[in-house]
């Protein structure tokens, strides 16, 4: 491998008609010892502009919150508004799309196991739209060289403006027509009431699993996403009516709650194992509630006084961490920053301990839906608050990102805080951050074939001697440089990403002299040298 350096650094490189070859004195390898030395713990990057950050949004499908913006559009129309959402995502430099695929016991795809969704075709008859909407958000999204997380929720089935509580109104193929014993509905006879699977009977356990590991079997997903309902949220003076599941289920636990906790871990535990036997590289992400318990009721809990996913929704999200049977834990942190019931301020710090010394990556789930709303608090009301979250989380490295909710609430931009945000945190693109327990082969660098000025800008194109590549990072320096010991250590050169062996650089200014490094990228973001300079003048 050495011999092969030596000869690529010492091709000649085409630049715009400038022929630039690397003097023969010098070290064969001396610009790849340069770049790695970027990532050196001397370097200090800027915080403004981190090389590595989970940069999403979630697009919600169910009562058609964000995509479809309504049920029972044109496929043509449907497409177009996800590709809207693809701009969006790449105008806000993120690097990921969370999407709502199998929001209640449905499918955005052609599943043998469960109906079409009705948020997608209009109509809770099971029938086909005619395409595979799934593939289609897949492939768009990896064009853009977004990571595409599959949404699931495990065990909803219904909703109020749905189906309810009523199973004989969901779709005639509805598993739940021929196993009614799966489903219950809460609240019982009330206001609001909707169908859930019952976590307690193993054979619905292991059904929801089959049913979700069809999408991952079947696309090219980059990761699998639970939100935090698990259980129903509590009805005050309702339990979830499943006593008898308990009876017959329950061998082995005095305590109700503590069998339901151990329901929520087996299906965490077990659907995570699937997953990773079946592909190793896709991740396994949970986004549960941000209050695991308060300190009250447990010394290890948080210091807030808010609603617990331990006892609410039976969710034992530190357990998962711990344990590591989760790639990343998404707390939604939905609060502000000195709320005294549950503040921004506290909790970021107690998540950051959670994962500390885990290979669990933490994200932050801000609420941007909050944003400029009546009724919330004043802190809400200013534009700066949703920024102010993104620059409190730089004190912890453990934070590794950010998702918000949800799209729609993004694009509404209230008060301009999205402006302000992504001006001040989202200026430019970054890589996501890598896993290093999951799987990956070194790679070798790219060596540019060309770079040219054209009407559109600087055009590069290169090739990969060896090995494979999934995408490609792009710098760009001025004048002639090489990226030295931090050059690469942030993004602040860093002009994108791209799938593909070309890319066009359309800020280059005209008459001004620049050097292009193209790094190459496994699916998992691991990044490998920097191919050779090209010197574009």
């Amino acid at each position: 491998m050495g011999r092969l350096r030596a000869a690529l650094v010492a091709a000649t490189l085409v630049s715009g008609g400038l022929v630039v070859a690397a003097p023969a004195s010098a070290a064969p390898t001396a610009h790849v010892e340069a770049a790695r030395a970027g990532g050196s713990q001397a370097c200090a990057p800027d915080p403004a502009t981190p090389k590595r950050q989970l940069r999403a949004m979630w697009i919600a499908s169910v009562a058609n919150i964000d995509w479809p913006s309504a049920p029972g559009q044109a496929e043509e129309k449907l497409k177009a508004e996800y590709l809207g959402w693809l701009d969006l995502a790449q105008r806000l430099n993120h690097n990921a799309v969370i999407v709502q695929i199998r929001p209640t016991a449905d499918a955005f795809w052609p599943s043998p196991y469960e109906p079409w969704s009705e948020w997608l075709t209009g109509a809770r008859d099971g029938a086909s739209p005619g395409w595979d909407p799934l593939a289609f958000l897949v492939e768009e999204s990896h064009k853009r060289n977004l990571e595409f997380h599959a949404w699931f929720n495990p065990y909803r089935i219904s909703m109020p403006q749905g189906a309810a509580a009523d199973i004989d109104k969901l779709a005639p193929n509805h598993p739940v027509r021929q196993h009614p014993d799966w489903a219950v509905a809460y609240p019982v006879n009330a206001a609001g009431s909707r169908l859930y699977y019952n976590p307690g009977i193993p054979e619905v356990r292991q059904f929801v699993q089959t049913a979700m590991m069809d999408a991952v079997l079947k696309y090219d997903i980059d990761a699998v996403h639970f939100d935090d309902y698990f259980y129903p949220y509590p009805v005050a003076g309702q339990d979830y009516p499943d006593a008898a599941t308990f009876e017959q289920y329950g061998e082995g636990f005095t305590n109700k709650a503590d069998w339901r906790r151990n329901n929520i871990d087996l299906l965490v535990q077990e659907f995570g194992a699937k997953v990773k036997a079946a592909k190793p590289w896709v991740k396994f992400g949970v986004s549960p509630f941000g209050i695991w318990r308060n300190k009250a009721a447990d010394p290890l809990g948080s210091d807030t006084n808010g609603t617990q996913s331990y006892e609410a929704n039976f969710a034992d999200t530190r357990k998962w961490v711990k344990e590591e049977w989760i790639d990343y834990i998404l707390p939604q942190i939905y609060w502000n920053i000195g709320l005294a019931v549950a503040d921004y301020a506290k909790l970021v710090p107690w998540w950051a301990d959670v994962v500390k010394g885990t290979r669990v990556q933490l994200y932050i789930g801000q609420a941007d839906y909050k944003i400029g709303e009546v009724g919330q608090p004043a802190a809400w009301q200013d534009p700066a608050e949703m920024s102010k979250h993104l620059t409190f989380n730089r004190d912890y490295p453990e934070v590794a990102g950010n998702v918000h909710f949800s799209a729609v609430q993004v694009r509404r931009n209230k008060l301009g805080a999205t402006d302000i945000y992504a001006a001040e945190h989202y200026s430019r693109p970054t890589l996501v951050p890598t896993m290093a327990h999951l799987p990956s082969k070194p790679l070798l660098f790219p060596v540019v074939k060309r770079a040219s000025r054209t009407a559109e800008g600087v055009k590069l194109s290169w090739f990969l001697p060896l090995g494979r590549a999934t995408s490609y990072a792009v710098y760009r320096f001025d004048g002639i440089s090489l990226p030295g010991r931090c050059g690469l250590a942030d993004a602040a050169h860093l002009l994108g990403t791209v799938r593909g062996t070309s890319f066009v650089d359309p800020t280059a200014e005209r008459g001004k002299r620049y050097t292009y490094y193209v790094t190459a990228l496994d699916r998992i973001w691991n990044e490998g040298p920097p191919s050779p300079p090209a010197i574009v003048g």
